[in-house]
C-alpha cells in the first residue's frame, strides 16, 4: 500500500505563501486521486484540494480557491500544494491523502493518509 510523507509546512507572515510536498513510496503513485485536507483541533477534517491521478482534473474548497493550486509530478511520485495569500485562518495540521479511482473531497474516502505538516500564519 502507499505510503505518504508531508513537508514544506512552516511559520510564515500573512500574505506569505508556502509550498506542501507529498511523497509517496509503494503502491503505483500515478493509479492514486491524491487529496489535501487540513484540521483544526477539534473540528473534522476538511477537503482543501484534489487532483485526478492524471493531474488533469483539479477542484478547490471555496475558502482557497484563486489562492491554493494543486499539482502533481508522476514522474517524482510527489504531489504539490501551492498556497500562496495566506491567512492566519489557514492556520493548522495539512494532510495528503490518496485513493485509487476517481478523486472526492469526502475525507472517509481515502483510505491511505500521511502524518502531516503544520502550517502557521501570523497576522
Amino acid at each position: 500500500q502507499v505510503q505518504l510523507v508531508e513537508s514544506g509546512g512552516g511559520l510564515v507572515q500573512a500574505g506569505g505563501s508556502l509550498r506542501l510536498s507529498c511523497a509517496a513510496s509503494r503502491g503505483t503513485f500515478s493509479s492514486y486521486a491524491m487529496g489535501w485536507f487540513r484540521q483544526a483541533p477539534g473540528k473534522e477534517r476538511e477537503f482543501v484540494s484534489g487532483i485526478s491521478w492524471s493531474g488533469g482534473s483539479t477542484n478547490y474548497a471555496d475558502s482557497v480557491k484563486g489562492r491554493f493550486t494543486i499539482s502533481r509530478d508522476n514522474a517524482k511520485n510527489t504531489v504539490y500544494l501551492q498556497m500562496n495569500s495566506l491567512k492566519p485562518e489557514d492556520t493548522t495540521v495539512y494532510y495528503c491523502a490518496a485513493r485509487l479511482g476517481p478523486g472526492s473531497a469526502y475525507a472517509h474516502e481515502y483510505p491511505y493518509w500521511g502524518q502531516g505538516t503544520q502550517v502557521t500564519v501570523s497576522s
